[in-house]
């Protein structure tokens, strides 16, 4: 079974059908960038783009970098602050003229981890950290998904977390991989110490290159892995929702 799913971001948005059975890309995936600023017109024409790249007919499932409740977007930390209780999925659906789920962009992401990646089969407490822009989360308990819980955002240095330790900050301040380490060791001992987790996950572009950064944090009790999935978590899990969505509504 193939839906499609999209994933905007605060640089890119990128999407591809999905093989549902294999919890994989069924095709190379499409990229355009995210406009800046990023609006909800502006990023809606961008998703069209994409979809319009494979001439998809079907559901379609889009994450969204901040929180979503019922199809509505709360909160715009990296895109434009017209995204603030924006009904995104009547807005995405109306331009590309398909039934829209619309979800946590690191929630998606988490889910197809816990059922294709690297919490498959995990129980107890798993939370999955995406790096990239800013600092997504995603946190389960038992298999279960506590959605939009946002720890980019925990207080770090007097700072958002993610101001200080997201892959973006590592490239505008140029750090090299030992320095960033030892932010997102911080950052992690910071979680850690507020959940206790059993395993972390760490998504995100920056997850293909996990032997550069992975093996430099130390002290974090929990076990650390690399997404399975690297960067098409959120495209998998995006798909994953709208699949989900289709049959609720069949």
């Amino acid at each position: 079974m193939e839906i499609f799913g999209v994933d905007i971001g605060g640089s890119g948005i990128k999407g591809a059908p999905v093989d549902l059975d294999r919890g994989d890309l069924a095709r190379e995936r499409h990229k355009v960038l995210t406009p800046h600023p990023a609006t909800p017109k502006g990023v809606a024409d961008g998703v069209a783009e994409v979809v319009g790249h494979f001439d998809w007919s079907g559901p379609v499932g889009i994450t969204f970098p901040g929180v979503v409740t019922d199809g509505i977007t709360r909160t715009a930390a990296n895109v434009d602050k017209g995204w603030v209780d924006t009904d995104a999925r009547t807005l995405l659906g109306e331009r590309i003229g398909q039934p829209v789920t619309i979800l946590n962009d690191a929630d998606a992401a988490g889910v197809a981890e816990m059922t294709f990646g690297a919490g498959k089969g995990r129980t107890g407490t798993v939370i999955l950290l995406t790096f990239g822009t800013g600092i997504g989360s995603a946190v389960f308990t038992d298999g279960k998904l506590v959605p939009n819980t946002e720890l980019g955002h925990l207080e770090l240095h007097g700072h958002d977390a993610e101001k200080h330790a997201s892959t973006k900050a590592k490239e505008d301040e140029d750090l090299s991989w030992q320095h960033w380490a030892h932010r997102v060791q911080k950052y992690l001992l910071h979680v850690e110490m507020l959940f206790s987790p059993e395993l972390f996950i760490i998504g995100g572009g920056v997850s293909r290159k996990a032997e550069k950064f992975l093996p430099l944090i130390e002290k974090v009790r929990a076990e650390l892995v690399p997404a399975q999935l690297q960067n098409n978590a959120g495209i998998v899990g995006a798909a994953m929702a709208a699949a989900g969505s289709a049959a609720g509504k069949g």
